[in-house]
């Protein structure tokens, strides 16, 4: 599967921001999506992850209440609604497509096997 990550900006702490991801290849509808994050000089953190039906979402407790993933298989696309951000939620932000089979941890990076390239996002205080 393809995915391209898109709706990056510069906003000021406390602003809202939507990124999308859009996927295309291998049938959207039937694999979890997730959100990654990476700051400079730090290792890539898991941020949400929705299943394939959208019908179960789950978080990093650091955006909890603040950040939303949703998906709309019919476009096949996947979106993460940034509210209430902070100035230590700037990263670039990876969407992920989780690989099939059983999986142990969904926190892990490993568990995804496609990786869109990115989109960066910062907040100024």
């Amino acid at each position: 599967v393809q995915l391209q990550a898109s709706g990056g900006g510069t906003v000021q702490a406390g602003d809202s921001l939507r990124l999308s991801c859009a996927a295309s290849g291998r049938t959207f509808s039937t694999y979890a999506m997730g959100w990654f994050r990476q700051a400079p000089g730090k290792e890539r953190e898991f941020v949400g992850r929705i299943s394939w039906s959208g019908l179960s979402t789950y978080y990093t407790d650091s955006v909890k209440g603040r950040f939303t993933v949703s998906r709309d298989n019919a476009k096949n696309m996947m979106y993460l609604q940034m509210n209430s951000l902070k100035p230590e939620d700037t990263a670039v932000y990876y969407c992920a497509a989780q690989r099939s089979g059983q999986v142990v941890d969904m926190r892990r990076s490993d568990e995804y096997d496609s990786w869109g390239q990115g989109t960066q996002v910062t907040v100024s205080s």
